[in-house]
Parts: structure tokens; C-alpha cells; sequence
């Protein structure tokens, strides 16, 4: 299948939305919470010509994709861009030719494609910075072995939820990194 018929394939923003039953609510908080600079969107402006479109490999289960997914919106309302959501366990041939450091099916990955159907760039599943934040919360866990193990490692994810949730700081960062691929 090429990347045409595979957004073909894909959800609407709306129907992915109104499909999600985890991080529904936390997702749309960011989304109603977060908006670019008039600098980001004059920026973003200046794409509406090479019609680009979006594809989202993603899961409403998955924290990076609450926090990434509607970012991602925002850039695409500035930049015209038309973005379509494929759910990655449904998708594993797709999302097998996206694989982050060749094995790890890490989502959410934003495919960029023009009206040809080429790829123009892709992002994910997380911003360098973001990807920087886990590491250190992870390198600060017990050994696996650690009977605190698992409740640290949920602690932590719940720290980095909240973090999504409510630093303003976070969405920039994301933005500024999702932008860097449109801008190659």
C-alpha cells in the first residue's frame, strides 16, 4: 500500500476523538490549552502551498500521544494541512516501516506526505528534549529485579502525565520540534 491509499485509510481528527476511550479528556485539555505564537503561525502559513498532509500513527492509550497528538493539530490548522489518524495495532505493516531505533513500535510517529503521496518527512514519538526527561526518570529507577520497581515506575509516569498536562513549557518544546521537520 503506498502513503496515499494508507491516509485514505486513516481517521479524521473528529473520529479518532470521538473513538478514544483513555486520555480523551486529557488530550482535548492540551488541545484547548495550547496555542502557537502569531510568529509559529505566520511561519506555519507559508507551507499552505505544498498541501501537505499528516498521518499519526498513534493509540489513546499512549501519555506521549496525549501530549504530542494535539499539538500536532494546532500545527496543522496553522499549515492548512489535512492529518488523518491510523490506530498502530491495527496498522503493524505500516507502522513496522517506522520503528523507532529499528525495533520499538513507539508512537505516536507523524508521517508528513504531499499531495503525490510522498514522504517529506517524519516525527517521533517524542521531541529530543522530551525523549531527555524520560531517560533521566528512568535512570533513576530501582533495578527491575527492586520490589519498588513497578510503583516507582508508575510514579514516574504519573509525574511525566501531569508534566503533558500542564506545562506550557512542554508544548512549546514539542512544537518547536515537530516544526524543525516541516522545515528541512
Amino acid at each position: 500500500m503506498d502513503l496515499n491509499e494508507w491516509f485514505e485509510k486513516g481517521m479524521s481528527p473528529e473520529e479518532y476523538i470521538n473513538s478514544m476511550t483513555k486520555n480523551k479528556e486529557e488530550m482535548l485539555s492540551i488541545y484547548h490549552q495550547f496555542s502557537l505564537s502569531q510568529q509559529d503561525k505566520s511561519r506555519l502559513e507559508e507551507l499552505k502551498p505544498q498541501q501537505l498532509r499528516a498521518m499519526v500513527l498513534s493509540e489513546d492509550w499512549c501519555g506521549d500521544a496525549m501530549l504530542n497528538n494535539p499539538i500536532l493539530l494546532r500545527i496543522a490548522e496553522a499549515a492548512g494541512m489535512e492529518v488523518r489518524f491510523l490506530l498502530r495495532d491495527q496498522n503493524l505493516e505500516l507502522m513496522d516501516q517506522y520503528l523507532t531505533n529499528g525495533t520499538s513500535r513507539a508512537i505516536p510517529i507523524f508521517i508528513f506526505i504531499n499531495q503525490d503521496g510522498s514522504e517529506k518527512s517524519k516525527w517521533g514519538p517524542r521531541a529530543p528534549e522530551m525523549q531527555k526527561l524520560v531517560d533521566q526518570g528512568r535512570a533513576a529507577l530501582p533495578d527491575k529485579d527492586d520490589p519498588d520497581f513497578q510503583n516507582q515506575q508508575i510514579q514516574l509516569y504519573k509525574r511525566l502525565g501531569k508534566a503533558y498536562q500542564t506545562d506550557p513549557a512542554i508544548w512549546q518544546t514539542v512544537a518547536a520540534s515537530v516544526m524543525s521537520k516541516l522545515f528541512r
